[in-house]
């Protein structure tokens, strides 16, 4: 490859890198541009470690024939069990033990190596291989990201060539660097996302980060705990404690967000939601359908729990409607991005209520009056309160428990929650 067209194609990696072209993208982009100016490449893989609570890095393949393998994958930690042995038997393993950056392999000799992979490659007819691995600095590493992993192969018999090698020893580096400034943009979007919640990480990263920045919102607020939690944590060994939140956790925050809601805040077992939009009726239904997936996921979680000997409990849910300042709140080096006002100490308040009258759900009158017809036939009220700290007495609302007994009003119900 010409000096003119590696530095062509070094300005396009480095120009849709910067336009946010997604990794498999460049990849293929990259490879196919090698190919049409004589670098005959069969095959590139590139993948690379990142910050994720499921898995460990993500992956990006290329190839010259179609395949039924996809251009992207995951995978999770390869510290034990057969992905550990996998991954000592690679090539990058050797190369980042023996302190080397690349390795050139004529796959005619891959019976007689020990190294995962090549075997495959050489049976569906690449003839030679070159692996690199790009080191970050200290600086530039973030959590186990420290490195870029990639490897190249050809079909021709005689390999590639000196200028071949020494061509993509100039460019890999340019395409690591763009794939990883995508993952780094990832991990963001990931971290924003684990951490804050799906629609304030959106909103941090459109650039509202600024101290007091705030907007008023009228949302359908959601605070739950857990019953008897804190009786439980006592009863159990310190490593089971986590598993148990995790599993009720877990157990909350995936109908909050299948209906469509935004998990806030998460403070020990408790969980503060809101469900938001312009039909105030809908954000209604959409809480009472996550209410009712939780349900569901707990009668699940608990029968499995209950078959291992393990405790379960179930979870206290508020329910309230109301304005609040939804934004950047804290000091000057440690915001939050929440929400607060009168209407959030409310819902905790109804949550807490609801633990006294023993309900596992309670609605305020706000919420109750704001349902539809329909909606407002399955909530029955279980009397009038006044909350702590609440100057207002109120009725509060609770499920019919026609739901529970009687089918027809439970499959009325559902389809109700359906829409």
């Amino acid at each position: 490859m010409q000096v003119t067209s590696r530095l062509s194609l070094m300005n396009w990696v480095t120009s849709q890198g910067l336009t946010g072209l997604s990794e498999p993208e460049l990849l293929r982009g990259f490879c196919e541009r090698c190919c049409a100016e004589g670098l005959d490449l069969s095959r590139g893989l590139v993948f690379i470690d990142t910050l994720h609570p499921i898995y460990e890095g993500r992956g990006f393949r290329w190839t010259d024939r179609s395949s039924n393998e996809s251009d992207m994958f995951e995978y999770g930690s390869t510290a034990e069990g057969d992905p550990n042995k996998n991954w000592r038997r690679s090539v990058f393993y050797h190369l980042l033990e023996h302190g080397e950056d690349e390795m050139v392999i004529d796959l005619a000799d891959a019976a007689t190596l020990d190294f995962s992979q090549i075997g495959d490659l050489a049976e569906k007819g690449h003839r030679h291989f070159l692996a690199f691995v790009h080191r970050f600095g200290e600086t530039g590493a973030l959590g186990q990201m420290d490195c870029l992993y990639s490897y190249w192969t050809t079909r021709r018999e005689d390999g590639f060539t000196q200028s071949e090698l020494e061509a993509l020893r100039d460019l890999v580096p340019v395409l690591g660097l763009a794939i990883k400034s995508a993952q780094q943009v990832d991990i963001a979007r990931t971290l924003g996302r684990v951490y804050l919640g799906r629609d304030a990480s959106e909103q941090v990263l459109r650039g509202r980060i600024s101290r007091g920045v705030t907007e008023r919102i009228n949302a359908v607020l959601w605070y739950s705990d857990l019953r008897g939690s804190t009786g439980i944590s006592e009863s159990i060994g310190p490593d089971e404690i986590i598993p148990f939140l995790n599993d009720y956790a877990q157990a909350v925050i995936d109908p909050i967000h299948e209906a469509g809601g935004d998990v806030l805040k998460l403070i020990g077992d408790g969980v503060l939601a809101m469900f938001w939009g312009e039909d105030m009726a809908d954000a209604r239904r959409a809480a009472l359908r996550a209410e009712h997936l939780f349900r569901k996921n707990v009668a699940a979680l608990n029968k499995r729990r209950a078959a291992e000997g393990r405790p379960t409990t179930s979870a206290y849910i508020g329910l309230h409607v109301g304005e609040v300042f939804y934004g950047n709140i804290g000091s000057q080096d440690r915001l939050d991005f929440t929400v607060v006002g009168p209407t959030v100490n409310e819902v905790s308040r109804i949550a807490s209520m609801s633990r006294s009258i023993d309900r596992e759900l309670l609605a305020s009158s706000e919420f109750y009056k704001g349902l539809d017809a329909v909606g407002r036939r399955y909530l029955v009220s279980t009397g009038r309160y006044a909350l702590r700290g609440i100057g207002r007495a109120q009725d509060l609302y609770t499920l019919d428990p026609e739901v529970d007994a009687s089918e027809p009003v439970a499959g009325s119900y559902e389809r109700y929650l359906a829409g």
